[in-house]
């Protein structure tokens, strides 16, 4: 950006209104008792499957020691499992439970529900807008 006051206002605004938007999607979560870290593990592990716990550290990026704990407090909920690795008798492989499974679904669920109506208070204009204003952000994420 150039840094002209136009750009830095939509900077701060925009970054406000991601953060604010998040905050009230967070505020959604069905279980207050899971951690946001134990809630990105739970995801890493439904979108991507079945991993080692280095695997999962590295994707999330945590060191080792920290993603052990989340494991363990996890496996305490009964939100994953652990199991052999097929080829290192050394390393487990972390996956998600039934119970894992529909917590994160839920979770998703609670949290689409809100913005589905907050969504049905706009014009059709405006959801065209956010539509392609989504795509534009993901962009912006992804690089």
């Amino acid at each position: 950006m150039s840094g002209s006051a136009d750009e830095h206002s939509l900077t701060s605004r925009l970054r406000l209104s991601v953060m604010r938007l998040n905050r009230r999607l967070r505020a959604q979560r069905t279980n207050a008792s899971v951690t946001l870290s134990q809630i990105s593990a739970l995801s890493s592990l439904h979108k991507c499957g079945p991993m080692t716990p280095g695997e999962l550290a590295a994707r999330e990026g945590v060191q080792p020691p920290s993603m052990t704990r989340v494991i363990a407090a996890l496996e305490d909920l009964g939100y994953i499992s652990k199991r052999a690795h097929p080829n290192d008798g050394r390393q487990v492989i972390v996956e998600l439970t039934e119970r894992g499974l529909g917590y994160i679904e839920a979770d998703v669920a609670a949290r689409e529900a809100w913005l589905d109506a907050r969504l049905s208070e706009l014009d059709e204009s405006e959801r065209e807008l956010l539509s392609r204003a989504a795509e534009i952000i993901d962009r912006m994420a992804g690089q």
